[in-house]
Order: structure tokens, then C-alpha cells, then sequence
């Protein structure tokens, strides 16, 4: 990019072709990419300097901090928050790997989590860093993308929750086998700082970058506490640092079958950031592949957390199954003419798990018991986007029967809200007051104005198409990540229909929609409500457009 363009880009923020930067980061990724995958590291760490360099993504790591990230109005230690124009342009000046600067403190924030008592610590770094970590994740992201294992899902790109869950599936669909089912205790906080730094062996100024960052410290309420170990969860690089930490745990799991005996094949490894799973058909392996996997751990100061670690049968035994990402997996006999094409005697079901269901109808019952004097309306607003974003989670798996069940739920807590609010009316009278016949359906809470509480049986059940092996959007193959992204589950059923109109471009700009994108469906007619992802129309209004 010329020096004039890039003053132009600087200079005018809303003007700026982010997708022409985009194109240009993108194409240095995937050189760099290729590199790595053909272990010509020279040419990996020429190009990561380039990429570090860079104007296009030095814009795309500050957008990325400042306007798109959901953590852009927490502030660290600088109190700096939710960057103007003309602030974000002194930032893109000042990013520079080799700046001389040392790392600020993170600043700690406690946030409780789900279902439990215990918080989680994060560690929001200054918006400096953050950004900075941002470029620096931009150019080392790809090099370690080649060399990623395959069954690596959390904080990837272009992968998921629901392609690990397929990857179970398929390890167990057609035996009855034993599973490891193990977590880290504090991953996030335990990794060895020596031993991340020697798997990192990136260039001198990016290693010393992130050497900083990791020995930076934290300010807890103005006591200052320095950091021997971990990476800072709330920081845009964390995620990376603890795969690259965790990467040739599989390798080395496999390294426990005995060679001519059984196959490799038959040990199944799937992880999901610190989350994990072992599968095969014999126990001893299982117990040997937990020995191996608590000694490479400690090599990187890691150990398994025993109260969620346990062995399990898929089928057998007093608790057959387990609980994975909020799925249970789980065997189950039955007849020989009902267990499908196999004839064995079992079949193979993922259904959301009981913790996952229970949490569910406790979020519905605390909405409706925090919305006693509110509007059918604001009930209705409140209620819809819980049930559309769980119902899509687990659109994938057998959730028939438990949607039905919730169904049912939902409309005995909608009924007893409609009855406190009139007790003295019959029941006929509330039921004509609040619920209207429409579309085939006799009971549908709605208000006069037609905005209706959606079920969950309403969602269709659409089966998930694992990822394709060590495969990465950082190889260039846009066409089929464009076409993975319109069948992802997380992605409602009205905007895969217009990406697929589309063919999976932009019709502003042309270029192919990737995992991560934002995007927004414009309309000749505005509605303030017509939104994705939190993002405003910000285009000419279009019939059927999606732009970005």
C-alpha cells in the first residue's frame, strides 16, 4: 500500500476500505501459512515482520479492540475506554513490536461463574497492548494454524464446539468405548512462562513482546501483584499462547498404543482448550493415556483437576456417558431391529445435558420472575433471543424431545405471569387476553401487535458437518469456508438464506464471507431492529443485502 493511501486511510476513519485491508492481511497469512507448513521458518519470520509492520494490520488490530471486541469499554490499568476516530488513528501510529515500551500490568476483574459460587479471574490489559497483541496475534495465528493438531476446536478459526462434538460421535458411533473425560485445573493461570516462551522460538522482538506481557503483573484494588506463571485471561493473545501451550498433548497420548497390537486410529483424541476427552476400547489404554497426559502436562506446569476428571463406559456400568461442552454423550441399548443399520443392540445419541437444560429454565424463570410488571411485549423481547440462542446451540444433536419439554415449561411459567397479573379474571378471560390462534396454532403468547414468543420446538433439527482435518481458513480456500459458514449452526436460518442468494460474497464489496466477520442485513425500508450481531445498518438500505 502506497504511503498516500495509507495517510488517506489514517486520516479519514470512516472512509477506510477495510475489506481492501483485509485482503491484503489475508494474503500475507497465507504465505505465511504455506511456509510453515513446508518448514521454511526464514521465510515465516520475514513475512511476520512484514505482517507486524504493516499498515492494513495495524488498522485491523486497533478496529478489532476498540469497535468490535465485546471487552472495548472495560478498561485496564490506563482507564482508557471505547476510542474515538481520531484517538483510534494516534493509536495505529503508535503500534510497533520493537517500541521500546514495557508491559503495563493487567487489571484484574473478578466474574462469577456459571452455577457456582467460585469467580473466574481475567486480566484486562491497557488498550495499547491490546491492541498490540492483536497485530502480534495477526501474524503468529497462522503459522501455528499449519501445525495445529486436528482435533484442536477451541479458540481456532473456522472451528467449534459442535465440530468437536462430531468428532466424538465419530470415534464411538460404531463400538461401545472407554472415555477419559478430564479438564485442567487453572490452565489459564498455571502455564509455564519458560516453557511456553521455548514452544513459541518466534523472532527475538516478538518473543521479548510477549515475554512482557506474561511478566507484566496485575493491579488487583491498587495492590500490585507480579505474575511467575499463566497468561492473563481477558487478553487478546491468551487464547493462542494457551493452544500453542497445550499443543502435542495428542501426540503424545498416542504414544501409549502399542505399536502392531492395535492401530492408532483407535484412540481418539478431542480437545476443546482445556477441555478434553480420551476414547478407546480398551481401559488399560485409557489409564495409561491419563499417566502420559498428567507428566506432559507438568511439563508445561499444567495437572488435571480430579474432581471433573473420570473414566467412563459409552454404555456399560452405573453411569454410562459423559458430559462434554454442555452435550451428554451417551450410548443406549435397545433392540436389534432399533439400533439402526448396525444391528448391534445400541445406538449412539448427543442430547443437551441435564446441568445445560436445568441452567436454561432457571435463566427463563428468573426473566419472567424480573419482568412481574412489565409488558407482554418487553416479556416477549426478553425471552425470544434466550430461547433462539440455546435452541441453535443444540439444533445439531437429538433435542427434539427436550425442546417439546421446554415448550411445556415455558408455558406454564407464561401462564402463571398472565395469572398473577389478573387474579380476579377467569381463566378463558386470560387466555383471550394474552394468546392468539395463528399459523395452524391455537396457543401462541402474543400481544396485539402481532410480536410473538418463540418455541423451541420451532427450531429445526440440522445435523453438523465436521470440519475436514487439519483444514484452517488460512489456506486460501474461501469457497469452502464460505460454505461452512452458511451452514453454521450459530447463523439463523434468515441469513443463510441470503448468503446463499449471494453465493457467499458481499454484494458491497465482493469479498467472501469468513468466520469472524460482521455482518448486517440491510432493507429498503430501515427498521431500527433489524440487526446482526449487535451491528446497526450503517449502508444504504438494500432489499436482501448483506454487507460488512
Amino acid at each position: 500500500m502506497s504511503r498516500s493511501t495509507s495517510e488517506t486511510i489514517v486520516n479519514d476513519w470512516s472512509m477506510t476500505p477495510w475489506r481492501k485491508l483485509e485482503r491484503n492481511v489475508l494474503k500475507i497469512q497465507k504465505r505465511i501459512y504455506r511456509a510453515a507448513q513446508r518448514g521454511d521458518r526464514r521465510s515465516v519470520r520475514r513475512l511476520q515482520g512484514l505482517l507486524t509492520r504493516s499498515w492494513s494490520a495495524k488498522m485491523i488490530a486497533v478496529r478489532q479492540v476498540t469497535q468490535q471486541n465485546q471487552g472495548k469499554k472495560t478498561a485496564g490499568v490506563d482507564g482508557v475506554i471505547a476510542l474515538k476516530p481520531s484517538e483510534r488513528r494516534s493509536l495505529v501510529k503508535q503500534l510497533r513490536v520493537n517500541d521500546g515500551k514495557k508491559g503495563r500490568p493487567t487489571r484484574r476483574v473478578w466474574i462469577p461463574k456459571p452455577g457456582r459460587d467460585e469467580k473466574r479471574p481475567l486480566g484486562i490489559p491497557t488498550m495499547y497492548d491490546r491492541a498490540l497483541q492483536g497485530l502480534v496475534k495477526i501474524a503468529l495465528e497462522p503459522e501455528w494454524e499449519a501445525v495445529f493438531e486436528a482435533n484442536s476446536y477451541g479458540f481456532r478459526p473456522g472451528r467449534g464446539c459442535h465440530d468437536a462434538i462430531e468428532a466424538i460421535f465419530n470415534c464411538i458411533a460404531r463400538k461401545p468405548k472407554w472415555v477419559l473425560d478430564a479438564d485442567i485445573a487453572k490452565c489459564f493461570d498455571r502455564i509455564d512462562h519458560k516453557a511456553l516462551l521455548q514452544k513459541l522460538n518466534s523472532t527475538s522482538p516478538v518473543r521479548k513482546k510477549i515475554r512482557e506481557w506474561l511478566k507484566a503483573g496485575v493491579m488487583d484494588r491498587d495492590a500490585y501483584q507480579p505474575t511467575y506463571a499463566g497468561t492473563p485471561q481477558g487478553g487478546v493473545i491468551s487464547p493462542l499462547l494457551a493452544n500453542i501451550a497445550l499443543h502435542g498433548m495428542e501426540m503424545a497420548v498416542k504414544g501409549v498404543v502399542p505399536v502392531g497390537k492395535v492401530t492408532q486410529r483407535e484412540l481418539g483424541v478431542v480437545r476443546y482448550a482445556d477441555d478434553f476427552v480420551v476414547i478407546h476400547k480398551n481401559r488399560e489404554v485409557i489409564e495409561q493415556a491419563k499417566e502420559v497426559i498428567s507428566k506432559w502436562l507438568a511439563g508445561v506446569g499444567l495437572e488435571l483437576k480430579p474432581e471433573k476428571t473420570r473414566v467412563a463406559h459409552t454404555l456399560e456400568g452405573q453411569e454410562p456417558g459423559f458430559d462434554f461442552l454442555g452435550f451428554n454423550v451417551r450410548q443406549y441399548k435397545v433392540g436389534k431391529n432399533r439400533s439402526g443399520k448396525s444391528g448391534k443392540g445400541y445406538r449412539t445419541l448427543v442430547k443437551p445435558s441435564n446441568k445445560s437444560i436445568k441452567t436454561h429454565r432457571e435463566k427463563l424463570k428468573a426473566v419472567i420472575e424480573s419482568h412481574k410488571a412489565a409488558s407482554q411485549a418487553a416479556l416477549i423481547s426478553k425471552l425470544n433471543p434466550i430461547i433462539r440462542g440455546w435452541c441453535n446451540y443444540y439444533r445439531t444433536v437429538v433435542s427434539k424431545e427436550v425442546f417439546g419439554e421446554l415448550d411445556h415449561y415455558l408455558w406454564e411459567i407464561t401462564w402463571g405471569w398472565a395469572k398473577r397479573r389478573h387474579p380476579n379474571k377467569t381463566g378463558a378471560w386470560v387466555a383471550k387476553k394474552y394468546w392468539k390462534a395463528e399459523g395452524g396454532r391455537q396457543w401462541n403468547f402474543m400481544d396485539s401487535k402481532g410480536i410473538k414468543l418463540i418455541l423451541h420446538s420451532e427450531t429445526e433439527i440440522v445435523r453438523h458437518v465436521k470440519v475436514k482435518g487439519t483444514a484452517s481458513p488460512m489456506n486460501g480456500n474461501l469457497v469452502y469456508w464460505s460454505k461452512r459458514l452458511r451452514q453454521s449452526p450459530m447463523i439463523s436460518s434468515r441469513v443463510i438464506k441470503l448468503m446463499g442468494r449471494q453465493k457467499g460474497k458481499c454484494n458491497h464489496c465482493g469479498m467472501t464471507f469468513r468466520d469472524g466477520d460482521r455482518w448486517e442485513v440491510d432493507h429498503i425500508i430501515p427498521k431500527s431492529a433489524l440487526h446482526i450481531l449487535g451491528m446497526m445498518p450503517t449502508h444504504a438500505h438494500n432489499l436482501n443485502w448483506l454487507v460488512v
